[in-house]
């Protein structure tokens, strides 16, 4: 099947989960990850069960902090 990972067009396998996926994708660091399928977060606890579908449009999201002095 069809989705879209990042801004790029990819085949994948069908019932392919999340988990599947970053681990497929070697995501650096995937402890630290956040997830939006569709635009909609993914909550970290539910990405060994969540089955992308055709179609979905995948980002892996890092949040870093930052500050002055």
């Amino acid at each position: 099947m069809k989705i879209t990972v990042g801004g790029e067009k990819k085949d994948v396998t069908d019932d392919i989960t999340v988990a599947a996926l970053i681990e497929q994708e070697q995501v650096e660091t995937p402890q630290y990850v956040t997830v939006s399928v569709n635009e909609e977060f993914i909550k970290s606890g539910t990405f060994e069960t969540h089955v992308l579908k055709e179609g979905d449009e995948i980002e892996f999201l890092y949040f870093m902090g930052g500050g002055a002095y």
